[in-house]
């Protein structure tokens, strides 16, 4: 009979996936997973977020097509998805640049928190293909983000909000 020998670190990693989900107590003497007591940080502002921002830009439908924008707000703390928030998002297409009106828009979360804006192909600006997006209606913190896309043939972009309340 042959034996193989289990380093610590080896037989530690072996097993971590046989323990199942952690468990913690609550202040009520629940048991709870420890996923639950882990509370979500706030999204931070990116640098570079805020360029050729405008104050209430429009509410539309469509900026373009072919190329989507995509995300989910929550809120800090608990994950609550947050419904009916105007999120701003702008970019340089093929229509034009980041300044250009018909690359400014507004949309509204839904009821799970998600939103999504079609708009025309993002193009790169300053060599980097990247949309803004912004949360400023004053109920939570303001966040601009940009996120930047690994290549300018790509047809859309994700980017989520975990808002803290101001």
């Amino acid at each position: 009979m042959a034996y193989e020998f289990l380093s610590r670190r080896s037989f530690l990693a072996a097993t971590a996936g046989l323990a199942g989900p952690a468990l913690v107590s609550s202040p009520l003497g629940l048991v709870l997973p420890a996923a639950a007591a882990t509370a979500i940080a706030p999204t931070q502002t990116m640098r570079g977020g805020a360029n050729n921002y405008r104050p209430n830009a429009p509410m539309v439908e469509r900026l373009g097509s072919g190329f989507f924008v995509r995300g989910k707000v929550v809120r800090a703390g608990a994950g609550t998805p947050l419904k009916g928030l105007r999120i701003q998002i702008w970019a340089a297409t093929v229509l034009g640049g980041e300044p250009d009106p018909v690359n400014h828009g507004s949309v509204l979360t839904r009821d799970d928190g998600s939103f999504e804006l079609e708009m025309a192909q993002i193009v790169p600006n300053f060599g980097q293909p990247h949309a803004h997006l912004a949360y400023d209606d004053g109920s939570f913190e303001t966040v601009f983000l940009r996120p930047v896309m690994p290549s300018a043939r790509d047809t859309s972009v994700s980017a989520d909000f975990v808002l803290a309340p101001s």
